[in-house]
């Protein structure tokens, strides 16, 4: 079987492996899988457990694209601290990430993005690297092959305008009057995702001021047409969603100089106090990268000085967010995932075998358990009567719990058996009631807000970059319907909402859509477990459509693996990529949920696994296989090519931990869906 080219990327795209059904029967592949299988199960749980802090926590690194680092650059120059050292490292870290045909990608394999070209050649500019140089011309004529900077994302042309380098009349009108909004009204804040309006309310400042600081060179070699950097664009149709928010931003422009200069005043003044309420207590916002550099940047305009314990604090977060490795250069990370990686982490090494009462998975559940969100924050906003109990991502991050990570940690924490039984049937009661108080109106569930799903947010010509609301989700709704019955409530009637919302949902091919993971395999691979957990039996047809797709989905090295572009060319991509850890771990897991424990297809993939295992027990993964936005925003989670590749082994070797009865229930627990 050979390889094809996928005509609208010219990617190879890796050939499907044959139907389960076409190949040779008789191949004794089954020989020894079981004992390969104990063998790196084995060498898994070692590498994870030597990984644990000592505060019982795992996180592995989250590394994005080098726009985290151009952007932090930028930052530090324009409030005048960027020094010599933190240039150098950010600097090797980019060019190391450069393509060779110049360009900057956002996913390993991908292909070349004109935004993080565009942010990584200023950055080097500013590491003092020269335009003529080979690398740099290269890049340059890249970006001028594209359109130019006048073709790069609205975001990418931001930071340009903070030097002079871009026009800011010449960027969407961003009102900071939107801070008044009342939640009725189309296009308040709360129409937004929380990453969005975590942005948004700050990025009102910055549009209302456009600073701009000396540009300290000119960027003429990234125009096609220097004495013409923007030129006219027609606008969409009028009929068009797009063409009546072109004419809408074109009014608002106009109106900028008719509202009173003590409204406006009094608008920042509002975004900033919303900014400075939900500063964590570590200092940064949402615990993620971008909503605190901008951050940072709005109460700067406002006059916050650098010292001020607010700024100081939220300057000293985004240097947390740097890893230095071994060759000197610093990665930015755009955030930190270390609650999702322990509750992973929990999981794979329960499921493989680790007593339930090890010291190591009690220190985890403590950790855990710390860590939950007892106050409300902006979902109340959506639910104001809903008591809070749930966990965030990060390790700063009491305003944004999410549904996702609460699930999780849920399921991890049934899995342990902890000395105060109490202190756990305790936070898992008040996060089985607030996940069931976050289910939005179709039956399903978003990762951090309800029924956000205005179809306006992304129709704004700011919002070029991304998705900027925060709809239902397969795979986020199936870790709840799995937490649901794991608590023993798979018949309860908001559980069964879920499971016929995921039923509906289930792709022609039979697969599920992946929103936080790549993609489809993801998806596949959470549903799957989910609805066999809830009692939907291995004959169901929805569960046999799935098993067939991930039977066609199997590489020749058996192996499975997607790539990013299924998010763009679904048909061509769907399913398809390079065999990784992850992916082929979460395809066994359906597998396994399905009944197929003894099937070639599961043999092969258990096998692929034991075969490109490392000796420390570890794998590798390069590829992207975690998903920020779809295509716009990848992950490579470092954590997932352990967690998941080891789940998927235990429970090969010791079944499905739903095979009996409900987890809560073997552990003696009382499961009710109410109480503190």
């Amino acid at each position: 079987m050979t390889a094809t080219t996928d005509g609208s990327t010219g990617a190879t795209i890796p050939p499907r492996a044959a139907a389960a059904s076409d190949t040779d029967s008789t191949d004794p592949l089954a020989a020894g899988v079981p004992e390969a299988a104990e063998r790196a199960a084995a060498r898994a749980i070692e590498f994870l457990l030597a990984r644990q802090d000592p505060e019982g926590w795992w996180k592995g690194d989250l590394e994005t694209n080098v726009t985290m680092d151009a952007e932090d650059l930028l930052l530090r120059q324009f409030l005048g601290i960027l020094d010599a050292a933190t240039t150098r490292a950010a600097a090797l870290f980019i060019r190391g990430e450069q393509r060779e045909d110049g360009a900057w990608a956002t996913f390993y394999g991908g292909p070349g993005d004109l935004s993080a070209t565009v942010e990584a050649y200023v950055a080097l500019r500013l590491a003092g690297d020269a335009p003529d140089a080979p690398h740099m011309a290269r890049a340059s004529a890249w970006v001028r092959e594209r359109g130019g900077i006048a073709s790069a994302r609205v975001f990418t042309r931001i930071w340009l305008a903070l030097f002079g380098w871009w026009k800011w009349e010449d960027l969407p009108e961003l009102p900071p009057e939107l801070i008044w909004f009342p939640t009725w009204l189309p296009l308040n804040i709360y129409d937004f995702g929380c990453w969005a309006r975590q942005t948004i309310v700050p990025l009102t400042i910055v549009s209302a001021k456009r600073p701009v600081r000396p540009a300290p060179f000119p960027l003429d070699e990234l125009h096609t047409d220097p004495a013409n950097p923007n030129p006219p664009k027609p606008l969409a149709p009028l009929a068009s969603w797009d063409g009546a928010f072109e004419r809408l931003d074109r009014v608002v422009h106009r109106l900028r100089k008719a509202v009173p200069r003590r409204v406006r005043r009094a608008a920042m003044n509002a975004a900033a106090r919303w900014i400075v309420e939900r500063q964590e207590n570590d200092g940064c916002w949402g615990g993620i990268q971008p909503p605190a550099v901008y951050s940072v940047i709005a109460l700067h305009l406002m006059g916050y000085d650098l010292r001020h314990p607010v700024m100081r604090a939220g300057l000293e977060s985004l240097d947390r967010f740097a890893v230095w490795r071994e060759d000197g250069s610093r990665m930015i990370e755009a955030c930190q995932s270390p609650v999702w990686d322990t509750c992973l982490a929990v999981i794979a090494l329960a499921d493989a075998g680790v007593p339930a009462d090890h010291p190591r998975l009690l220190k985890a559940a403590d950790w855990m358990l710390a860590e939950e969100i007892r106050r409300p924050g902006d979902w109340s906003v959506k639910r104001p009567e809903l008591p809070p109990g749930g966990w965030a991502f990060e390790f700063h991050n009491d305003n944004y719990p999410d549904i996702d990570d609460t699930a999780e940690v849920a399921l991890a924490l049934r899995r342990v058996s902890h000395p105060q039984p109490d202190r756990v049937d305790g936070a898992i009661a008040r996060a089985v009631r607030w996940n069931f108080g976050m289910q939005s109106k179709n039956g399903a569930w978003g990762a951090f807000d309800v029924d956000n799903t205005s179809p306006f947010p992304n129709r704004l010509p700011f919002c070029d970059f991304g998705e900027v609301i925060d709809p239902p989700s397969a795979d986020v709704t199936a870790h709840v319907v799995e937490m649901m019955a794991a608590e023993g409530l798979a018949h309860d009637p908001r559980t069964r909402r879920g499971i016929a919302w995921l039923l509906a949902e289930q792709e022609a091919d039979g697969s599920w859509f992946g929103r936080w993971g790549v993609n489809y395999v993801y998806g596949t691979g959470s549903v799957v477990p989910a609805l066999t957990a809830a009692g939907l039996p291995a004959s169901h047809p929805a569960i046999r459509r799935a098993v067939h797709w991930l039977q066609q989905a199997q590489n020749d090295d058996g192996g499975w693996g997607e790539d990013l572009r299924s998010y763009k060319y679904a048909r061509e991509w769907s399913g398809r990529g390079a065999s990784t850890a992850s992916q082929t771990a979460w395809a066994l897991m359906a597998l396994l949920a399905a009944g197929e424990r003894d099937s070639e297809a599961v043999e092969r993939g258990v096998r692929w696994l034991a075969d490109t295992q490392r000796n420390d027990g570890s794998w590798d993964e390069p590829y992207f296989t975690g998903t920020g936005f779809p295509w716009d925003f990848s992950i490579n989670y470092h954590l997932y090519r352990q967690v998941f590749p080891l789940t998927a082994l235990g429970r090969y070797l010791h079944g499905d931990p739903f095979d009996k009865a409900p987890l809560a229930t073997r552990r003696g627990v009382r499961v009710t869906a109410g109480g503190s």
